[in-house]
C-alpha cells in the first residue's frame, strides 16, 4: 500500500515537472516573448554554427574567453574610474558574487530522480520496441530506424540541429489543424493494419 502510494506521487510528482518544461518550451517556439526567444535562438544558432568550424574544446575556450574578456575589461573600467573621481563603490559584480550557487540536498535529490525517471522510463519503451510487445509499434519504430538511415546518410548531426532551429520560425498556431489531420489519419492507418495483422491488436485496457 505504501509503495503504491509512493509510486502515485512520484507519478504525479514526474508529471507537473514534465507539463512545467513543456509549456516553456511552448512558450519559446510560440514566441510569446520575442526577446527570450530571439536570445535563445540566436544563441543556439551561433553555438552549432561555430562547432561546425571548430572543435568542442575550442569552441568553449572561446566563449570563456569571450566572458573574461568582458568581464575583466570592465572591472577595470569600474577601478579606473572609481580611482578618477575618488569613490568608494567598492566591486562591480559584488552582487554576482554574494548571489548564493550551491545546490541543496532536495534539489540534488529532486534531479536525481527525474533522471532516473526518465532513464527508466527510455529503458522500458525500449524493452518494450525491441521485445515486440506490441507488433505495430515495433514495426513503426523499425520503419523509423531504416528511415534514420538514409537521413543520416545525407546529413551530420549538426547539420540536422541547425536545421531543427526552423522550428522558432514555423508558425505554430496556423498549422495546428494540419498536424491534427495528419495525426488522424495515421491513426486511422494504424487501426486498419492492426485490423488485418493477426495479434496486433492491442490488450483493452
Amino acid at each position: 500500500m505504501q509503495a503504491s502510494t509512493m509510486a502515485a506521487a512520484d507519478s504525479t510528482k514526474m508529471e507537473g515537472f514534465w507539463s512545467n518544461w513543456k509549456c516553456q518550451v511552448m512558450e519559446l517556439l510560440y514566441w510569446r516573448n520575442l526577446k527570450q526567444s530571439g536570445f535563445v535562438f540566436g544563441s543556439l544558432l551561433l553555438l552549432l554554427f561555430s562547432l561546425t568550424q571548430f572543435s568542442v574544446v575550442s569552441v568553449v575556450a572561446y566563449l570563456a574567453l569571450a566572458a573574461l574578456s568582458a568581464t575583466i575589461s570592465f572591472r577595470v573600467y569600474k577601478s579606473v574610474l572609481q580611482a578618477v573621481q575618488k569613490t568608494d563603490e567598492g566591486h562591480p559584480f559584488k552582487a554576482y558574487l554574494e548571489v548564493e550557487m550551491s545546490l541543496s540536498h532536495d534539489q540534488m535529490q529532486k534531479y536525481a530522480e527525474n533522471a532516473q525517471y526518465y532513464i527508466n522510463s527510455t529503458l522500458k519503451e525500449l524493452r518494450r520496441l525491441f521485445l515486440v510487445q506490441d507488433l505495430v509499434d515495433s514495426l513503426k519504430f523499425a520503419v523509423l530506424m531504416w528511415l534514420l538511415t538514409y537521413l543520416g546518410a545525407l546529413f551530420n548531426g549538426l547539420t540536422l540541429l541547425i536545421m531543427g532551429e526552423d522550428l522558432f520560425l514555423i508558425p505554430y498556431a496556423q498549422i495546428d489543424q494540419y498536424l491534427a489531420l495528419i495525426r488522424t489519419q495515421v491513426n486511422s492507418v494504424v487501426g486498419k493494419i492492426q485490423e488485418k495483422i493477426p495479434g496486433a491488436k492491442r490488450k483493452a485496457e
